[in-house]
């Protein structure tokens, strides 16, 4: 937003707009495009406790995912979440991944399990392990074995693409390359990954 903008949402947080129940705020703020969230949340506490719970993520998954409350069950070892984890994980899906037009909230969980799980940890996991716990999730999800690899692939790659650029990085690549339990193909991707970097 602009600092005119900003200026006009304090004026509306202390105006008609401020004085608003909660259920109308909430239908007010999903429809205010999802890149201005985090700065509508630093606006006033009431508001900021808004985005915290579950109410605003419920509906903003029914009005800008309907179908996600249609989903199957749940089976595998990546935690599905509340429907803040799974409005993030729709919004991944759908900005990162075209997958023929479909959105498919199982890609977009594994990219979150994935980035966490590098970007979070001291020592995650080998690549090995992380590697196969997405392919068993899109598995126990209904995919086949080799759909399962390439949407696996496809994920450390945009997960890669995505990590931010610093030392911490570098050696986090560095130790997955040199993993001994990872295949040819992730050796190749990652120390090419490293090279590219580097430049």
């Amino acid at each position: 937003m602009t600092d005119r903008i900003g200026h006009d949402t304090l004026t509306l947080a202390d105006g008609s707009i401020g004085k608003l129940p909660d259920h109308l705020l909430i239908e007010v703020f999903i429809r205010v495009p999802v890149s201005e969230w985090a700065e509508i949340s630093c606006v006033k506490k009431q508001w900021a406790n808004l985005f915290r719970g579950e109410c605003l993520w419920q509906a903003a998954l029914a009005r800008n995912f309907p179908r996600a409350g249609q989903a199957k069950r749940w089976p595998g070892p990546i935690p599905r979440g509340l429907s803040r984890r799974r409005y993030i994980a729709l919004q991944v899906s759908k900005q990162i991944f075209s997958l023929d037009g479909k959105m498919d909230e199982i890609v977009g969980h594994a990219y979150l399990f994935l980035k966490e799980q590098l970007e979070l940890s001291t020592m995650p996991p080998p690549s090995g392990v992380l590697h196969g716990t997405i392919i068993d999730q899109f598995i126990a999800c209904g995919k086949s074995r080799d759909t399962a690899h390439e949407l696996a692939s496809q994920i450390w790659l945009a997960v890669l693409d995505n990590l931010e650029e610093n030392e911490q990085t570098f050696l986090l690549l560095k130790r997955l390359a040199l993993e001994g339990d990872v295949s040819c193909h992730f050796e190749t991707l990652f120390i090419s990954y490293l090279f590219l970097k580097t430049y």
